[in-house]
């Protein structure tokens, strides 16, 4: 299965709750941090909801 590495690349400052545990719940808690997901359908929902604030690349 595909993996997919995601980098936190702006602050959690001053974004709504809902960004903050999205990005929580992927593991995300520093600019810079970066996590290794599946690529399934939940995770691209995820990333779709904090596409602005993350970088993603296939591995």
């Amino acid at each position: 299965m595909k993996t997919l590495k995601i980098t936190l690349k702006r602050s959690l400052a001053g974004q709504p709750e809902k960004v903050r545990k999205v990005l929580m719940s992927m593991g995300l808690r520093r600019p810079n941090q970066s996590t290794i997901q599946k690529d399934i359908l939940s995770v691209r929902g995820q990333i779709h909801k904090v596409s602005h604030l993350v970088e993603v690349t296939e591995n």
